[in-house]
Order: structure tokens, then sequence, then C-alpha cells
């Protein structure tokens, strides 16, 4: 069974910082892309920024220069480092990983979302 832990998430004020990281767990043999997508009240789920196995970065515009998304192999992790955020980055935040779990099967698994608010 493969499993995403997320934590870091929480309260914060306009203009501030907030780190968001997630840990794959289970019976993997690879992990291939990694990401994070968030979902506002009332709104749909929407890409937040995404990472290669390689390492090659995707953000969606509304967060490009402000977020920075890594990943650490040996760790089985990735991260979002979030600053300059603004109440509209309120949301749930869900990591995913694309892997290929020991049994051969290639899979999406997703975490369970970390909640983090911006507001004075």
């Amino acid at each position: 069974q493969v499993q995403l832990v997320e934590s870091g998430g929480g309260l914060v004020q306009p203009g501030g910082s907030l780190r968001v990281s997630c840990e794959v767990s289970g019976s993997i043999f690879m992990i291939y892309g990694m990401g994070w997508y968030r979902q506002a009240p009332g709104k749909q789920r929407e890409l937040v920024a995404a990472i290669s196995a390689a390492g090659s970065p995707n953000y969606a515009d509304s967060v490009k220069g402000r977020i920075a998304i890594s990943r650490d192999n040996a760790q089985d992790t990735v991260n979002l480092q979030m600053n300059s955020l603004k109440p509209e980055d309120t949301a749930v935040y869900y990591c995913y990983a694309k892997v290929q779990a020991t049994t051969g099967r290639n899979r999406e698994v997703w975490g369970q979302g970390t909640l983090v608010t911006v507001c004075s």
C-alpha cells in the first residue's frame, strides 16, 4: 500500500511564508511526477505546481515567482515553499505522486490534504 502524508499547513498573514511537505511511503519501486493541487471553498481543484522525476518544475501562472516546488528523492518527499502569500492562496493543498509499486502497477496516489489559511 502506498500512502502520502502532508504536513506544514496552518494560518499565516498576508505577505508571509509557509512550507508544506509531503512524504510518500509504502511498497514503492519508483516515483515519477509529483506535485501539489489546491482547492479553495466553492472552487474546483487546480494545479499549483508539479515536478518531474528529473526535477523540472512547472507552475500555475498565479503562483509563479512566489512558490517553489522541490523534491528529495532520497527521502521520497515533495515540498512547496510559499512566499508572499495572499488571501486568495487560502485552500486545502493536496499532494500527489505518480508511482510504480513493487507489484509493477502504476498508480496516482493522493494525500489527505492540508489547510493553508492566509488572513490577517
